[in-house]
């Protein structure tokens, strides 16, 4: 029986791809870098800024130059994290199902932990505290390790059979595979159908309210 549905954020709550992509761009401009498209950038994020800021600098820059972009990055989205993000449609309609239905849920992100609290806090927070919206932070590896996840289900106090995982990328594919908790990944987000199934997803929803179906 399912007790609780943990998801992702970026791509799968909210869309934050424009803000994402303001910063970035942003950032590339001041180092002097030519800035990147939204489907280019849509294909950097998931695995956290760091991770972000390396793909999106040229292959000509320097590790001094990418720590620096990284730190600037993080100062750029702290000012531009809630200028155009807005939640998928059909999602506050879901978080309110599955609240009367008496299923937790949760989220776990490879965003700064700051923002995705104050993400939570703005959008969600009907439906879930600050301490169960745990993003990148130290103490916790990102995904794809299980960390913030076993994070969460300690929080909540379920188990891994009581859980759904609910994510749009490969990292959340591997995130819940490494947790061996069930996965569920959503085509709305920032990686297509396609991908999902090529990267190992056995469970596609193309809007949110497919979701109640399956529990």
């Amino acid at each position: 029986m399912t007790k609780a549905v943990i998801f992702d954020l970026d791509g799968t709550l909210l869309n934050t791809l424009e803000d994402l992509a303001d910063s970035c761009n942003k950032t590339l401009m001041q180092f002097g870098f030519e800035e990147r498209s939204l489907d280019q950038v849509r294909l950097y994020v998931g695995n956290g800024i760091g991770k972000l800021m390396e793909n999106a600098l040229p292959s000509r820059a320097t590790k001094e130059e990418l720590e620096a972009a990284i730190k600037q990055m993080k100062f750029n989205y702290s000012l531009n994290w809630r200028n155009k993000t807005k939640p998928y449609d059909g999602i506050e309609n879901l978080l309110k199902e599955l609240s009367e239905r008496k299923i937790k849920t949760a989220v776990v992100s490879n965003k700064p932990d700051p923002q995705v609290k104050e993400l939570c806090n703005l959008y969600f927070s009907n439906y879930m505290t600050e301490e169960t919206a745990v993003g990148e932070k130290e103490g916790i590896k990102r995904k794809p390790a299980p960390d913030s996840l076993f994070e969460v289900m300690r929080i909540l106090g379920v188990t891994k059979e009581e859980v759904i995982y609910v994510g749009d990328s490969d990292v959340d594919i591997m995130t819940a595979k490494n947790a061996e908790v069930k996965c569920v990944s959503c085509s709305w987000g920032f990686r297509s159908e396609n991908f999902l199934k090529e990267n190992g997803a056995s469970v596609i929803i193309k809007k949110p309210e497919e979701l109640l179906q399956l529990l």
